[in-house]
């Protein structure tokens, strides 16, 4: 491989990473924010559902309504517009209300820059470098998880008018990832990689990326007879039903079962505050019982980032049929943690410690559901504008899976409280 090549392929590699890592670190700073948002009567999961359903509505109506070219450019300027205005308006507003609203812009940003992304990478071929886009994408999106819980961790005594509103200047790094850091698509036609065990065949042609403006209007003339075929609903419909089970449904569960356990069960998860006597690691970490809230988070990123990153890493690909089997460990999780926030069966002078392992082994199996599933959805047999199809209406299940969670999660939270003060335990009501 050519010295040029290694270098479009690294450029192409951080810049997918760093959309990944700011297109979903301010959801992730908002998620570890929740106790510092809303009042302590409030169910935490108000924020879950508030940070989730304008996301909804993007992956719902980008690809399944709108027809049409994909106009990278205004989609990436307009992303970068609300998430910037929806963490103004959240760090300079006191009131529950407005705050909402601000966190419901920025998840709109969020979702629509999400989809964007992952339709982005189908523009590069062969399809072993798309793959390598949407992998490193992944790997961007976990460690937004450690980076924003990290950020939050470190930024809570900041207060949230001064730590949110720092955080609002983050959105300016994706135009200018795109502008001056992204290679073009068409510097890798001649590029051949090892593809990946039931890769698709490289495609023919494809449409350079637009840079600008200008050069998407260009575009459009220059490859009229390769533009984007506008599909019919029938036409969706077909190529969505065999990505129900294959990849929907696993990716709808285990985000399900991942953000109950995040938004409603591990804000009851709290202990007496460890002595450095009884726990000398916990008890560097835990000072008061309002950290363990933000270190169940940290921990759940830290490991979401590691398997998101297990194809960057040169870790295998999951067989496409063993897809669904983290979401099936994730349900057992669910009920191992909810069993233990009513009942505290762990005993006393552990439970921190199995916790603090079974929120790991939660955001292993996240991470690795979400990146194999639009790994091996984006590297399907597909023509181009199929393949972006496909891309764009996958993000709609995790999305269902989170908004359901957000639904479930605060009655949760108050079920689960209320049997901790009925058998004596009230830590959760001093939060």
């Amino acid at each position: 491989m050519f010295l040029g090549q290694q270098r479009n392929l690294f450029r192409l590699s951080v810049s997918f990473f760093l959309f990944g890592l700011i297109n979903n670190v301010l959801y992730v700073i908002i998620l570890s924010a929740a106790l510092d948002l809303v009042p302590p009567s409030t169910p935490k999961g108000i924020i879950a559902f508030w940070n989730i359903t304008p996301s909804v509505i993007a992956k719902f109506g980008w690809p399944y309504i709108l027809k049409g070219r994909i106009r990278y450019v205004r989609r990436l300027v307009g992303c970068c517009f609300l998430s910037v205005t929806g963490m103004i308006v959240v760090a300079a507003s006191e009131g529950l209300s407005p705050r909402l609203f601000g966190i419901g812009c920025a998840s709109l940003a969020s979702g629509l820059g999400e989809l964007t992304f992952l339709q982005l990478s189908t523009t590069f071929h062969p399809p072993s470098v798309a793959g390598r886009g949407v992998g490193y994408f992944a790997s961007g999106t976990g460690a937004a998880g450690l980076v924003g819980a990290f950020l939050w961790w470190e930024m809570r005594g900041l207060g949230v008018r001064l730590g949110v509103g720092l955080s609002s200047v983050l959105p300016f790094l994706i135009p200018l990832t795109y502008f001056l850091l992204l290679p073009r698509p068409d510097l890798f036609s001649t590029l051949v990689l090892p593809d990946v065990e039931d890769a698709a065949p490289p495609l023919s042609e494809y449409t350079q990326l637009p840079v600008s403006e200008e050069d998407a209007e260009e575009a459009v003339a220059e490859t009229a007879q390769l533009k984007a075929k506008a599909l019919s609903i029938k036409e969706k419909w077909e190529i969505l039903k065999p990505m129900f089970p294959r990849y929907m449904l696993p990716l709808f569960f285990v985000y399900l079962f991942e953000y109950t356990i995040n938004q409603g069960v591990a804000p009851t998860l709290v202990y007496p505050v460890p002595t450095l006597e009884s726990s000398p690691v916990f008890g560097h970490i835990i000072h008061s019982i309002r950290d363990y809230y933000p270190l169940w988070q940290l921990v759940y990123q830290s490991t979401v980032f590691l398997s998101r990153s297990s194809l960057p890493l040169g870790l295998p690909a999951l067989p496409t049929h063993a897809i669904p089997i983290p979401s099936i460990i994730q349900g057992f999780l669910l009920i191992i943690l909810a069993s233990e926030s009513a009942l505290g069966y762990f005993p006393e002078s552990l439970a921190t410690g199995i916790v603090f392992l079974l929120i790991s082994l939660e955001g292993i199996c996240g991470g690795l559901s979400y990146v194999n599933a639009y790994f091996r959805a984006g590297q399907e047999p597909a023509e181009p504008h199929e393949r972006a199809f496909k891309m764009g209406a996958i993000g709609l299940a995790d999305s269902l899976g989170i908004l359901a969670a957000s639904l479930v999660a605060m009655p949760t939270e108050i079920v689960l409280c209320r049997a901790q003060v009925a058998r004596g335990q009230s830590l959760c009501r001093e939060l």
